[in-house]
């Protein structure tokens, strides 16, 4: 029997979030700072984190820790949440990626060291045991080649993988099973061009499911030759979006655990992001499992396009 239920393969950063009250402030401006806290950044580890939450076994692999203060407090903290990191020792006289959040009044802004990441390709090859042994593949496609190659072992294993942000042409979306494309991405890489017409260009660079998540608009879901359909955010009071994306994206891994539809799986990762947008740092208090299902049979209705999900 394998000890993971999912190969999670990507970004994993040191983090440290600043709540500000009130709005972000213009340039020589000022705002207040109300709650200062460290936690982890990187697409895969937070996902890894809501995933442990929602009760999957995870394994995580990626980018360099480095044995400074930042990379073992990192390294803790996933332990912490009962995620494997057998594959992520703590390498001397290296600096790991480092990121700085501030969220203000429902938005966020991020300075990190991301583009050194890439330039300098500090990420390790993935171990093809570590995915043929898992149950779905929670893939980042941030690392090139390696990113493809997991794909790639995935697929040929029969091994469902949830991608994130890409573009139609790059070749990993050919073997991804799920792929979940964010408001904010589509806006940066298609500013000029009708949405309609996207989305419909990605069901023609793949075989899965294509999701577009659109905030509190809720998004888009489909597979090539099906209709395009629609599903709703939560309504919440949101404190902090910084891992929305994040947690939507355990959301559908876990979905692919459990073997559901494509109508419950985007239900309950909604639910998940919703919940998590209400916490501050939101993915150390993602919601568990049966948490996550009470809050949606306490927001059932009628208007919900999955809502006979969230009583089951």
């Amino acid at each position: 029997m394998s000890d993971h239920d999912v190969y999670s393969y990507g970004v994993i950063a040191s983090s440290t979030l600043y709540a500000i009250k009130g709005a972000f402030p213009a340039p020589e401006g000022y705002a207040e700072i109300e709650n200062v806290s460290h936690m982890i950044g990187g697409e895969a580890a937070i996902s890894s984190i809501v995933l442990s939450r929602l009760g999957a076994r995870v394994k995580l692999d990626g980018n360099w820790l480095g044995a400074d203060d930042a990379g073992r407090r990192v390294k803790s903290l996933l332990e912490q949440f009962g995620i494997d990191t057998s594959r992520l020792p703590l390498r001397q006289d290296y600096r790991g990626v480092r990121e700085v959040v501030f969220t203000a009044q429902g938005t966020r802004t991020i300075f990190g060291t991301y583009c050194r990441l890439q330039e300098n390709q500090d990420w390790n090859m993935p171990v093809e045991d570590d995915v043929r042994r898992s149950r779905v593949v929670c893939l980042d496609p941030f690392f090139g080649n390696a990113s493809n190659r997991v794909a790639e072992m995935a697929h040929d294993a029969g091994i469902p993988v949830v991608t994130v942000d890409c573009l139609p042409h790059e070749p990993l979306l050919g073997h991804a099973s799920a792929l979940v494309v964010s408001g904010s991405y589509l806006r940066a890489k298609f500013p000029d061009r009708p949405m309609e017409g996207v989305f419909q260009e990605y069901l023609q660079a793949t075989g899965g499911l294509v999701i577009f998540t659109l905030g509190e608009n809720g998004g888009w879901y489909g597979r090539p030759g099906t209709e395009r359909r629609t599903f709703d955010a939560y309504p919440v009071t949101a404190v902090d979006t910084t891992c929305a994306g994040d947690s939507f994206r355990a959301g559908i891994v876990f979905g692919f655990l459990q073997g559901w539809d494509d109508a419950r799986l985007v239900d309950f990762a909604a639910a998940v992001a919703g919940l998590v947008c209400t916490r501050t740092p939101g993915a150390l208090n993602a919601p568990g499992y049966e948490e996550t299902l009470e809050f949606m049979r306490s927001r059932c209705s009628p208007h919900r396009s999955a809502g006979q999900y969230c009583l089951t």
